[in-house]
């Protein structure tokens, strides 16, 4: 059972490693080549890239979900679909019908699935502290604003205590000023896990973020010291994006 001093531990070896990771949903057609990239602990990398150029691909190779053809892929040196109690998932939005009545704190529980019921009470306290979510756990999550449910699905994957957390267009719906509070949230938290945010815009990157990594079938990886908006936004135009 994991405990509250547990989750400041830093794992040392990768999150996130590919090395030549390859994909094909049909032979002659690939959607990632040769993709290599390493995600460090306790680190912030944002995944950018056009819309069809193999970032939602790479996303669920990373999640276990697809079968890579090519390379090698780990979660801190385990093959993705053994690692999943390590990896925490933030889907873009969870569809709820507005009459139906779970609170805040039902949605965030579930994302300890399997835990006793005392450490799932423990954990789904300290998670709603951590998405900052205090005072509203106990109301609809229908009732929501768009920024506000963003903070109760991080929760909801914060509570299996993960090593890396693994956001899906995070920004998508919400507005500017969420956005700055969600980034600052993104911030403490690499301070001890792995934060990876896949998005198709440029939101997230700024002085904190550790590494840019932008795919369009093959991927290429920009140290901190070389993040140029500039060279980001003409990557976006390169024919290959156009296709």
């Amino acid at each position: 059972m994991r405990t509250g001093r547990e989750t400041e531990h830093i794992d040392t070896a990768p999150a996130l490693r590919a090395d030549g990771v390859s994909f094909a949903y049909h032979p002659q057609v690939p959607v990632l080549e040769s993709v290599s990239l390493t995600v460090p602990p306790a680190s912030l990398t944002c995944i950018i890239g056009p819309n069809g150029g193999g970032k939602s691909t790479f996303l669920r190779l990373a999640l276990g979900l697809l079968e890579f053809q090519q390379g090698a892929l780990s979660v801190f040196g385990a093959p993705p679909h053994r690692a999943c109690s390590r990896i925490g998932y933030v889907p873009q939005q969870l569809k709820v019908r507005p009459d139906f009545p779970i609170r805040v704190k039902d949605v965030v529980r579930m994302g300890g699935f399997g835990r006793r019921l005392s450490a799932l009470s423990d954990a789904t306290g300290r998670a709603i502290s951590q998405a900052g979510l205090q005072g509203v756990e106990n109301r609809s999550f229908s009732e929501l604003s768009g920024g506000q449910r963003q903070r109760v699905l991080i929760a909801r994957a914060l509570v299996g205590e993960p090593g890396l957390l693994v956001l899906d267009e995070p920004a998508s719906g919400i507005d500017p000023a969420f956005e700055r509070q969600l980034r600052e949230l993104l911030y403490r938290l690499k301070q001890t896990i792995a934060v990876v945010v896949v998005s198709h815009d440029l939101t997230f990157i700024g002085p904190q973020t550790d590494q840019v990594v932008f795919i369009d079938r093959t991927a290429r990886v920009l140290s901190p010291d070389r993040i140029d908006l500039n060279l980001i936004g003409q990557l976006y135009h390169r024919p290959e994006s156009a296709q």
